[in-house]
This record gives C-alpha cells, structure tokens and sequence, in this order.
C-alpha cells in the first residue's frame, strides 16, 4: 500500500502557523516536518528549499485575502452595504489559519524588517484599500468621506487588537457592531 504524501497546502498553513507563532525564523523544514508527523523528505517534492515555502507562504495569503475575498464578497451579490457587511464579518474571524489576525500581525512584523515583504504588504493592502474605495463609493459621494472610511474600517482589522481600553458599560463586540452602522450610513 502507497503512503500518502502531505498535502503541498498542509506544508504551507504549517509555515504560517509557525510565522504566528515566532517569526519567519521560526519557518524551519525539520520543525514543519515534526509539527506534521512526517519526515522532511516530503518537503523537497513541493520546494527547492526554505526561501520557496517562504514565497508560496506569501502568494497563499495574498490571494486568499485579496482574490479569495473579493470573489466570495462578489460571488453573494447585493448591494455595497450587504458586501460590505460580509467583508466585515470575513475580517472579523479571527482564527483562520491563513486570512486570520495572527497571520496578518506576523506579515505585518515580518513587513517591518524585510522591505520584499513589507513592498507585498503595501501591494496587499493597497488592493485592499481599492477594493473598500470601490464599495465606499456607491453609496458616498464625497470622496473625501470614501477616503476616511475606508482607513477607519481598514485600520479597525488590523489594530482592534492592540486596543485595551474599555469601552464603560458596553462591550467590545457591542461597539464594534456601533462601527459597523456607523460605516455603513
């Protein structure tokens, strides 16, 4: 009986869980191959070596939160508000392993000390970015207003999860969902 080889995707989501968790130094092929429960051998079927995981690491985020997004976003119809309302309901699941906050905090770190990752980050989020602009404008007529829109739903993604203030008597999740109204007006 034929053994099964891992999955390119599983090698991948296993980098990137890794990234979360220490950086990319901590994207190591042996460390990869234990955390899976199989032998490195597998590995060099998919890659050349570390650097390419690295890079397939990245085109798989970047596609699952542009491409993918855009497309699920697209694919449910509606009008800008309703796809804006599924975008922030995306954005706020927290625990996917390639679309959810610890990677995009890690891409983001990971950003700060190598400039081809942090030229893909500016890529990234500049689509990002286009794409709110485009749904922000079907129903705002000041561009002005698209603009700071746009920054505040884009920046509440990224850095909700550096805030810890309180919020009085409500709740984060009360707050939030005030935000999302607020936006969407």
């Amino acid at each position: 009986m034929a053994v099964a080889r891992t999955p390119r995707g599983r090698w991948i989501e296993a980098g990137l869980r890794a990234l979360t968790v220490g950086g990319p130094d901590a994207v190591r092929i042996e460390a990869l191959a234990q955390s899976l429960g199989v032998t490195k051998g597998g590995f060099y079927g998919y890659f050349r070596n570390r650097d390419a995981l690295l890079t397939e690491m990245l085109d798989t985020w970047e596609r699952a939160v542009t491409d993918d997004v855009i497309e699920q976003i697209e694919s449910g119809g509606g009008d800008a508000r309703g796809k804006l309302e599924r975008l922030f309901t995306i954005a706020s699941s927290t625990e996917e392993p390639v679309t959810g906050i610890p990677v995009e905090l890690a891409i983001r770190d990971w950003a700060r000390r190598d400039p081809s990752v942090a030229e893909r980050l500016r890529r990234v989020d500049n689509r990002r970015m286009d794409y709110l602009r485009s749904l922000f404008a079907e129903f705002c007529t000041d561009p002005d207003d698209v603009e700071v829109r746009c920054l505040l739903a884009f920046s509440l993604r990224v850095g909700q999860h550096y805030i810890a203030a309180e919020h009085g008597s409500r709740s984060r999740a009360e707050v939030m969902e005030m935000t999302r109204g607020w936006l969407l007006r």
